[in-house]
């Protein structure tokens, strides 16, 4: 389950386009922070993370957080300032699951790399998902985890939110703020949709008469209701909402760490929390990356991601294109199992703080707090520097984000567990380490 929501110019502090994004996968699903260069490929076609198609004669330098094993990715940005969400969503209309299309990620990265504006990003998207559809699996270990996807497309002008279901979509364009989560949104009102749309709804039986309701047509009510979707999109759109004119990335950023009503037990912050952490059952998932992406002309963007699980215990690092950092050879990728890359070191912390995430926050909080109020002091002095120096300041940046951890990290085990510690929640998670041989002590 994830959350994704955007701001316009006239909504925004600064008159900047700030997209945000959670993504919410599986616990030990590592999610690996990559830059891919702007290149012209030599092949004809590209293999998605399942089926091979068309490759472009240019794709544009990118930015992804992405499932370690996938192709396409959750969230990410591009040298345009072209920055993408992407929601799972659950319909009426069946998937056949036979990985014979497109992944809700794969569609993402394929637009990134290949669109300079958010239209024609989702023109980009439209048109790959009316050729090879969504049929394809996006779940880890659960392959029979099948959904249709929901964007938010933005660049530094204009943002749309985007709705599928099968080979069919509704866009809509956003004028101050807008989120979306884990079901479908735009009813009666769109500015634009997928030739045949109403047709297909018709001949399904799910609408009748002049009036058409894409939400009421096609969202499956069972799947929607216990993603606690409404919830969380409530939740942001209220929190979004009331900081009018005074909203900024760093708002943002305070937003994706939101517990729905309960800080002082991981347990019990549940699926209608926005910052996710995994509980079992009822919470299969967590917050497993998290990105902030403030928008500007000219090539100024910056691009803030954690690069980790859990934004709570986490800080926002900040990026610019063009660059050098996140390509390969130069930043770790997680892998399936344990290792020394940022996502893995941070998941020790992140493991280690949930028996009590209460005092966990009283001993990190005001540090991580304070960091990061200083990368955003000094972002606004840097980002429409040299790239030279916007480089070296990211640079800079993830050193301190990794003093951080290791102190955190050296810091945990001062924590008592929490005495509301459920021992299932225990066993839950004790199952998870054994699977990947993740030791805390």
């Amino acid at each position: 389950m994830c959350d994704t929501f955007v701001a316009t110019p006239k909504f925004t502090k600064n008159k900047t386009m700030i997209l945000a994004k959670n993504s919410d996968r599986e616990p030990n699903e590592a999610q690996a922070l990559v830059r891919y260069p702007h290149m012209k490929p030599k092949s004809k076609t590209v293999k998605t993370t399942f089926i091979e198609i068309p490759q472009a004669k240019e794709t544009f330098e990118v930015i992804l957080s992405k499932p370690f094993h996938m192709w396409g990715a959750e969230m990410g940005a591009n040298e345009h300032g072209v920055a993408i969400g992407n929601e799972a969503v659950f319909s009426k209309i069946a998937l056949p699951k036979t990985n014979t299309g497109l992944t809700g990620m794969d569609m993402l990265r394929a637009a990134l790399e290949r669109s300079k504006t958010a239209e024609a990003a989702l023109e980009c998207i439209t048109d790959l998902l009316a050729e090879f559809g969504q049929d394809a699996c996006g779940g880890y270990e659960d392959r029979s985890f099948f959904y249709h996807n929901s964007f938010i497309i933005a660049d530094p002008q204009q943002a749309f939110v985007l709705e599928t279901v099968d080979r069919h979509w509704v866009a809509e364009k956003v004028h101050d703020f807008r989120s979306i989560s884990n079901g479908l949104t735009i009813e009666t009102r769109y500015d634009l949709s997928s030739p045949g749309l109403r047709d297909f709804a018709q001949q399904r039986g799910l609408t009748k008469g002049k009036d058409f309701n894409f939400r009421e047509a096609f969202s499956d009510r069972f799947f929607t209701y216990f993603s606690r979707c409404k919830i969380r999109q409530a939740l942001s759109t209220e929190s979004g909402r009331k900081q009018a004119m005074g909203y900024d990335a760093h708002t943002a950023m305070r937003i994706l760490r939101t517990h729905y009503h309960n800080e002082t037990d991981s347990a019990r912050t549940g699926m209608q929390s926005l910052c996710v952490h995994a509980a079992g059952l009822t919470t299969p998932s967590q917050t497993t990356g998290s990105m902030v992406a403030e928008l500007r002309p000219a090539k100024k963007s910056t691009f803030w991601f954690t690069g980790t699980a859990a934004p709570c215990l986490s800080l926002f690092k900040p990026f610019f294109i063009p660059g050098k950092i996140l390509t390969a050879g130069t930043f770790a990728e997680p892998g399936a199992k344990p290792d020394g890359s940022l996502w893995w070191r941070h998941e020790r912390l992140h493991r280690k703080s949930l028996t009590n995430l209460s005092s966990a926050g009283r001993k990190f909080f005001a540090e991580r707090d304070d960091v990061e109020a200083k990368f955003v002091e000094k972002e606004r002095k840097v980002f429409g520097k040299s790239a030279a120096e916007r480089e070296k300041f990211s640079t800079a940046s993830l050193e301190k984000a990794d003093e951080f951890l290791y102190w955190a990290t050296g810091r945990v085990d001062e924590i008592s567990p929490s005495r509301t510690f459920h021992p299932l929640y225990k066993r839950y998670w004790s199952k998870l380490n054994r699977k990947v041989g993740l030791a805390l002590k």
